[in-house]
């Protein structure tokens, strides 16, 4: 399997994706992503570079968005001092569920982040996934806080923001890895 960037016509795929892991959520009983996202953000994403691909030949079999950009309100100004890397939107097909690829995603993304000289893997999950707060913790995060006040990008409260991290670290994938290096590691591709 090869990682990827997300390309402009990758969007209604991703659109589908969610939907389904939407659907799969439900299913298990969480709220999670039960309102659709919008697909214009969704593609200033992509046409950041921030969207990343697992192939499985022709398939898509999972996804992940990385950023060194914090979401406002969620991690202090001493946290942030820290170089990080910030994971959203981790997804699975489920016709690849069962394989471990979210934990292998991961992975790479601490590779990636470790390879950039970043010092923490962080991200924020649905608050009331308890089920995702136990995947998180089992591959190696560990809880920092639960931030409930109100969210000023979509109004109301906040519903994402559950936070945990782990150190960047080195971490064998096994993905063939066809990205290129971040803006912020010209050189990280070299060893």
């Amino acid at each position: 399997m090869r990682i990827t960037l997300a390309q402009p016509d990758d969007l209604s795929a991703l659109l589908n994706f969610r939907e389904e892991a939407a659907g799969w959520l439900s299913e298990l009983g969480t709220d999670q992503w039960s309102r659709p996202y919008p697909a214009d953000r969704l593609a200033a994403t992509i046409e950041a570079g921030t969207v990343f691909m697992l192939r499985d030949g022709t398939a898509t079999a999972g996804t992940i968005t990385l950023t060194t950009e914090a979401e406002e309100g969620l991690w202090s100004e001493e946290e942030l001092r820290a170089p990080s890397l910030f994971i959203n939107k981790l997804t699975v097909a489920r016709t690849h569920a069962g394989q471990d690829l979210g934990g292998r995603l991961l992975d790479w993304a601490s590779d990636r982040a470790f390879r950039s000289s970043l010092w923490w893997l962080r991200l924020d999950a649905w608050t009331t996934n308890e089920a995702l707060h136990r995947y998180y913790l089992r591959h190696g995060f560990q809880y920092v806080r639960t931030v409930v006040g109100g969210d000023a990008v979509n109004g109301g409260p906040r519903v994402s923001g559950w936070l945990a991290q782990r150190p960047a670290e080195r971490a064998a994938h096994g993905f063939e890895d066809e990205t290129p290096a971040p803006p912020w590691a010209p050189d990280m591709h070299g060893e």
